[in-house]
């Protein structure tokens, strides 16, 4: 699987090291040229081609709080604010705030991982008002890459999730499942957070053994993809099946079966009796790296 998944393939240069460059940051604010993309918790600014809209700083409402996305080829700085939804609808009557989802969808690669970018930044900053230390209202600090505490002096830095999901393969199909709440028909590959103290492999093996109650060999990474829903990471598996009778076992999943590849192709078409995510998705990607390797 060679093709970048949806929200990577970022364009802009992060500018790590100049988040501490309060000069350099202030230059950056001031400049006429710095754009601002909008998130908010009801969806992102997005034209009618369901492309981002960005604005000034100038025009953000005051006290609305930015984060540094990056410098675009050109060298202006881009930054993500959440100015609230009935202030943000208010920049640009003309546009809509959409999901991210549904925006994706429709977008660009680099449109969907400048929105992601923001999103994912922008919905930790919501999460992370007060000190987890001492419970003291924090304050954004580096561009917004890290929130500090003036009470305790403690320093919060955004966190990412990461989350294992496994094509599980045995010769000619794979074992999908099915949660209760996912839309009718709705099938996928087997997910599950990764928990302190493992490898990506060993989370691998327990979530397919907890969740289906069969083991798994050779198990071999294959790519990831940001998901920030709130703060995931992706990260696609594919393993052998081993040994086992699988079957719906911690109660998360409703139901687990096998599927032959002709199954997946038809449904990858949108026909026959399942449906699988859509091609957002790396469950998508990883169904469709397996049925173009092996025929």
């Amino acid at each position: 699987m060679t093709a970048v998944n949806t929200f990577s393939g970022g364009g802009l240069d992060r500018m790590g090291p100049r988040r501490t460059d309060e000069a350099w940051l202030a230059e950056r604010w001031a400049d006429p040229l710095s754009r601002v993309v909008i998130s908010t918790s009801d969806g992102v600014l997005v034209d009618g081609d369901r492309a981002p809209v960005t604005v000034p700083l100038s025009e953000l409402p005051a006290g609305t709080e930015t984060v540094l996305l990056g410098v675009d080829d050109d060298g202006v700085a881009v930054f993500g604010a959440d100015p609230g939804p009935e202030r943000a609808a208010a920049l640009r009557p003309e546009a809509s705030l959409v999901g991210l989802r549904d925006v994706a969808a429709m977008s660009a690669l680099a449109d969907a991982n400048l929105l992601a970018h923001a999103t994912g930044l922008l919905n930790w900053h919501r999460r992370h008002r007060f000190c987890a230390n001492c419970g003291h209202p924090t304050a954004s600090a580096e561009a917004g890459y890290v929130r500090t505490c003036p009470n305790c002096g403690a320093q919060h830095h955004p966190r990412t999730d990461p989350v294992v999901i496994t094509l599980v393969h045995d010769g000619d199909r794979v074992l999908l499942g099915r949660n209760a709440n996912w839309p009718e028909r709705r099938f996928s590959c087997l997910a599950g957070f990764v928990e302190p103290g493992e490898s990506l492999e060993e989370a691998v093996e327990r979530e397919i053994g907890e969740e289906a109650a069969i083991t798994v060999s050779d198990v071999r990474y294959v790519s990831s993809q940001p998901w920030p829903f709130p703060a995931s990471l992706m990260l696609g598996f594919e393993a052998a099946y081993a040994a086992g009778d699988p079957q719906p076992h911690d109660g998360e999943l409703q139901a687990v079966e096998w599927f032959t590849r002709a199954d997946l192709r038809r449904a990858a078409a949108g026909g026959g009796d399942i449906a699988i995510p859509p091609p957002l998705a790396i469950a998508r990607r990883l169904m469709e790296g397996w049925l173009a390797r092996t025929g």
